[in-house]
C-alpha cells in the first residue's frame, strides 16, 4: 500500500512509522564521518533495536553495542556480528553466554574484572580466533548533561572507575577504555570531555588498543558540526596512534526518521482546559517525554509553554494532548492548532523512532502501536502488529 509521508493517510493507527529514506540519510552521514575520521561508529541497541531493519544497517556499519545478554544475542543472531558489550554488573548466570556473543567486554568496576577475567582468559585460550577484548569503563568526572536522570558522571555515580583507583600498570588483559558522558550532545561537549579524559587517564592511553567514547554524539542533528567532530577524532588518533577509536551513538542513527501516528478519540474540557484524548499514551509509548521531560513536536501544530493553556481563549484552538491510560499524569501541554480538533482526525508526533520502541510498555493493557517501515518507493511494510496475546503472554 502506497502511503503519503506528509499525511500518513491509510496507516492503521496507532503506529510508529520509520521512513527508509530518512534512515538511509542518517546512515550515509554516519558512514561518511567514520570513513573520514578513521573511527568506527556502531549502533547502540539501547536507543534502537528494530531488528527487521538490520539488513539496511549492514550496508553502512558492521558492529553494534549491547548492555545485556538479550542485546548481545540480538547482535550475534540478528545483526550478524558479535557485540561490543558493557553492563553495570554481569552475573554468573549470563556471563558464559555473553562471552559467546561478544567481541569486546567492558567491566564497570575492578571487582567485576577480578571476578570474571579468569573466565575470559580461559575462553580466549580455548578460542584464540574469537578472543574477546576486555576493557574498563572509566569516569572522567565531567559531563555537560543538565538532566540528572541522564548524567552518568554525577557525584556518586555507579558508572565507571575513577582515575585514583587505577595503578600505573593496567590489570592483565585490559586492552581498552570505555567512557560515556554525553546525551544528545554536540561535538564541542566531546572536545571538553576529551580534555578531562586525557587529564585524568592520559597516562594509561598508550597502554591500550582501543578507546570507546560511548554514545550521545548526535551528529545527525541539524546544525551539528561534523567537520569539528572529524577533526577531534583525527587529532585524538594522531596523539595516540595505538588506539582504535569507537563511538556508539543510538539516537543519531534513528534521529528524525519517522513519527508516531495517532488519532483523536475524544475531546474533554475541565475549567476551560481542553484535552484531546488520543489512542496512544505518553507513559506507555513515549516515556522519555515524561522522564526527561521534553515536549515533542506535533505536525501542523505550534508548541507552546505548558502554562499557556490556562489563559488561552477557545478561538485559539489550544489543547492538551492526553494519553488513554488511567495514569493521571498521562498528558502534556500544550499545542495550538489552526482548527478545532475532531474525533477521528490524525495527530502526528514527530521524531518518535529512537528511545520509544525499546522502552514502551503495556501498562493498563493499552493497545501497543504497530511498527512499520515506509520504503523509499512509498510502500508501507508492517514489521509488527500487536494484539491481546502480547499483553497476556507478558503475565503469568
Amino acid at each position: 500500500m502506497k502511503i503519503d509521508p506528509q499525511t500518513f493517510d491509510g496507516v492503521k493507527t496507532p503506529c510508529y512509522v520509520m521512513e527508509e529514506r530518512l534512515l538511509r540519510r542518517n546512515l550515509s552521514l554516519i558512514r561518511d564521518v567514520a570513513t573520514r575520521s578513521g573511527a568506527e561508529i556502531i549502533l547502540a541497541f539501547k536507543s534502537f533495536a528494530l531488528w527487521k531493519s538490520f539488513p539496511i544497517f549492514r550496508e553502512y556499519i558492521t558492529h553494534t553495542t549491547a548492555s545485556s545478554l538479550y542485546e548481545a544475542r540480538l547482535a550475534a543472531e540478528e545483526f550478524g556480528s558479535k557485540a561490543h558489550t558493557y553492563s553495570p554488573a554481569y552475573t554468573d548466570e549470563d556471563f558464559g553466554q555473553l562471552l559467546e556473543c561478544s567481541s569486546h567486554i567492558t567491566f564497570n568496576s575492578l571487582s567485576q574484572y577480578a571476578r570474571f577475567w579468569p573466565q575470559v582468559k580461559a575462553y580466549n585460550h580455548l578460542h584464540p580466533a574469537e578472543a574477546v577484548s576486555c576493557g574498563l569503563r572509566v569516569n572522567p568526572e565531567y559531563s555537560e548533561i543538565e538532566v540528572e536522570l541522564y548524567d552518568p558522571c554525577a557525584p556518586g555515580s555507579r558508572f565507571g572507575i575513577l582515575s585514583d583507583a587505577l595503578s600505573d600498570e593496567l590489570p592483565e588483559g585490559i586492552e581498552g577504555f570505555h567512557c560515556h558522558c554525553h546525551c544528545e550532545s554536540d561535538s564541542f561537549a566531546l572536545e571538553h570531555t576529551l580534555e578531562h579524559l586525557e587529564e585524568k587517564f592520559g597516562k594509561w592511553l598508550p597502554q591500550l588498543k582501543w578507546l570507546n567514547l560511548g554514545g550521545g554524539h548526535l551528529m545527525t542533528r541539524k546544525g551539528y558540526d561534523t567537520e569539528h567532530l572529524i577533526g577531534l577524532l583525527r587529532g585524538l588518533q594522531e596523539r595516540y596512534p595505538n588506539l582504535k577509536v569507537i563511538l556508539e551513538p543510538g539516537s543519531a542513527f534513528a534521529w528524525q526518521t519517522g513519527p508516531l501516528v495517532s488519532k483523536v478519540v475524544d475531546v474533554v474540557e475541565n475549567k476551560g482546559i481542553r484535552t484531546a484524548i488520543l489512542n496512544v499514551s505518553f507513559t506507555c509509548h513515549m516515556p522519555d517525554c515524561l522522564e526527561m521531560p521534553y515536549q515533542p513536536a506535533v505536525r501542523h501544530a505550534e508548541t507552546l509553554p505548558a502554562d499557556y493553556i490556562k489563559t488561552a481563549s477557545p478561538e485559539e484552538h489550544v489543547y492538551r494532548l492526553g494519553g488513554n491510560s488511567c495514569l493521571s499524569g498521562d498528558f502534556m501541554s500544550c499545542w495550538k492548532f489552526d482548527h478545532e480538533l475532531q474525533v477521528g482526525e490524525t495527530v502526528i508526533f514527530e521524531d518518535m523512532i529512537h528511545y520509544t520502541t525499546v522502552k514502551t510498555n503495556m501498562f493498563n493493557g493499552i493497545h501497543h502501536p504497530s511498527i512499520a517501515l515506509l520504503h523509499e518507493d512509498g510502500n508501507l511494510e508492517y514489521y509488527r502488529e500487536f494484539g491481546y496475546e502480547d499483553y497476556r503472554d507478558r503475565m503469568c
